[in-house]
């Protein structure tokens, strides 16, 4: 099998300014599953770094008292203590809207006020279009004196309030309001990835490309900027170390990095056009789907990416779509509610339309019966490949926000039956196959060594599908019971999206298509229905 088979070229990308290569082989990925594990392993690798080191990090939201473990320390005092010992510290935090409507504008600017005054710098950045967004969620350590140590996190987990939550799904103790049905500490799921190996340097050139943009930092909202003048914050970037020679391979990982910039003007030096790589590389890898599609994702509500699945399904008569979402959607109101949930509707009716039968779609609770809010953006195909990062499967994430997601191809083979799931001859790959038994088990409450357990019959796509959906039944049969008795083991119940009335769509649609899911590509592209 060659590579390309499933990742993307250079000119598949279609960005024509991107400057590395298609992809680098070599390297060490681990899923680090839930933010407690996340946070812990940042604070040990924060904490280890020396002076003239190097601390790059791009986030959506930042919240400086964050507690990354119990007992701390706080993101702005991991962060800020590495600047006060010599490291290097950058930041890119996305400028946000006003408190006042939900956002973080406020927080990110002490975040970034916290760092700075320790001797780093954070700049809040909207070279973004109109209602968009930086969602990129990075963080990259490189050490020009030990380069075999360099690392980059990458995945879905903010540096923010409610991130902070583990398997058991008690939520975390600093929690972000949401939706009255998550409680006042909403259970929280999440991946992000650990890479070591070249691709640090892929990711490393990302943060300095945007670093880089000569673009002021805020285009289109000349009060922000007046305001930043008037309290004399940082405008203007400083110059970056020269960038490390990449680290040496790690691992047998094949990385490819997946980008969204949408098209603007004026555009990035960059990515002039945009570059809509992830929305690429998903519909490249979900051609050569056969078995099984599995995905975990905050907002699958497009019906631009559900035909995608659909075709998927009609085109392989075999295979069978597993989607995690939320239960519920995170924001609750009479006026906002219904954006958010007839986009999802629409999109679970493409693809059940194409093959009902091999469609399952789950939510997620704890053991006492509260929703878990699912946030990973994860997609694992045949177990071949596999990706993860910040990148939801709707068409904003696809085109209009600034994303970042990391396809995985693992050079190691797994030997558990079956070592072909799918019929194009292509053998499961360790990582990929290895994810999904990592998130399938803590959904099924079932324990494993994920590399070790070769008997395990989640290993086969079809047997796989029906313990989750045995799992669900269980559950949901028990809670229709009245509870009685005890528990049936997992945390999956079956996901019945609300149909909402003709006469609340009328409005819903239209301002859902806008304002919650909006299009970035060039014009174009739009016409000629190219992502």
């Amino acid at each position: 099998m060659a590579a390309d088979d499933w990742l993307l070229t250079a000119r598949e990308r279609g960005n024509p300014r991107w400057r590395m290569p298609a992809w680098c082989s070599g390297n060490a990925v681990t899923p680090l599953v839930n933010g407690a594990t996340y946070f812990d392993r940042l604070v040990d690798e924060v904490g280890s770094l020396r002076a003239g080191d190097h601390l790059f990090f791009t986030d959506w939201r930042g919240d400086a008292d964050q507690r990354l473990r119990t007992d701390g320390p706080t993101v702005g005092e991991l962060f800020g203590a590495a600047a006060r010992r010599g490291v290097i510290v950058k930041g890119l935090m996305w400028r946000s809207h006003s408190d006042e409507l939900a956002y973080s504008e406020q927080e990110n600017r002490r975040l970034g006020d916290e760092v700075d005054d320790a001797g780093g710098e954070v700049l809040l950045d909207q070279r973004i279009r109109r209602a968009g967004s930086h969602h990129q969620k990075l963080v990259v350590l490189r050490r020009p004196a030990d380069p075999d140590r360099d690392v980059a996190f990458v995945g879905g987990i903010d540096l923010c309030h409610s991130r902070r939550d583990d398997a058991a799904h008690e939520g975390d103790p600093q929690a972000l309001p949401m939706s009255p049905p998550y409680g006042a500490h909403p259970p929280w799921h999440d991946v992000q990835l650990e890479v070591h190996g070249p691709a640090v340097g892929m990711l490393d050139e990302v943060f300095r490309e945007r670093w880089d943009d000569p673009q002021p930092l805020d285009l289109r909202t000349p009060i922000a900027r007046l305001r930043d003048a008037l309290r004399d914050a940082e405008q203007t970037a400083g110059p970056l170390p020269a960038r490390p020679a990449d680290p040496a391979p790690a691992g047998s990982a094949v990385v490819q990095v997946l980008r969204t910039y949408p098209a603007i003007r004026p555009g990035y030096p960059f990515a002039p056009d945009g570059e809509r790589s992830v929305a690429r590389g998903y519909t490249k890898a979900l051609g050569r789907a056969r078995r099984l599609v599995y995905l975990q994702d905050q907002y699958l509500w497009s019906p631009h990416i559900a035909r995608l699945l659909a075709a998927a399904l009609r085109r392989s008569p075999e295979l069978h779509l597993v989607v995690i979402v939320p239960r519920h959607s995170d924001v609750d109101g009479r006026f906002s509610l219904p954006p958010n949930q007839v986009g999802r509707w629409e999109a679970l009716r493409v693809c059940r339309a194409a093959a009902s039968d091999r469609v399952h779609v789950f939510d997620l609770e704890n053991h006492h019966g509260t929703p878990v809010y699912g946030h990973a953006k994860v997609a694992v195909v045949d177990d071949v490949w596999a990706a993860a990062g910040s990148a939801n499967l709707n068409r904003r994430s696809w085109s209009h926000d600034s994303e970042l997601t990391v396809a995985v191809l693992d050079d190691t083979l797994d030997g558990r039956d079956p070592t072909h799931p799918a019929d194009h001859g292509d053998p499961a790959r360790r990582f990929a196959r290895a994810l999904r038994l990592r998130l399938m088990r803590e959904h099924l409450d079932r324990a494993g060594d994920d590399d070790v357990d070769d008997g395990d019959d989640l290993c086969d796509p079809m047997e796989a599908v029906l313990a989750l959906d045995r799992a669900a039944t269980a559950l949901d049969a028990w809670h229709r019971a009245g509870r009685i008795g005890p528990r049936p083991p997992g945390r999956l119940r079956h996901h019945r999206p609300e149909r909402l009335r003709w006469y609340t769509r009328l409005w819903a649609v239209p301002v859902y298509r806008l304002v919650y899911d909006p299009d970035g590509r060039t014009w174009g592209d739009r016409l000629r229905r190219r992502w």
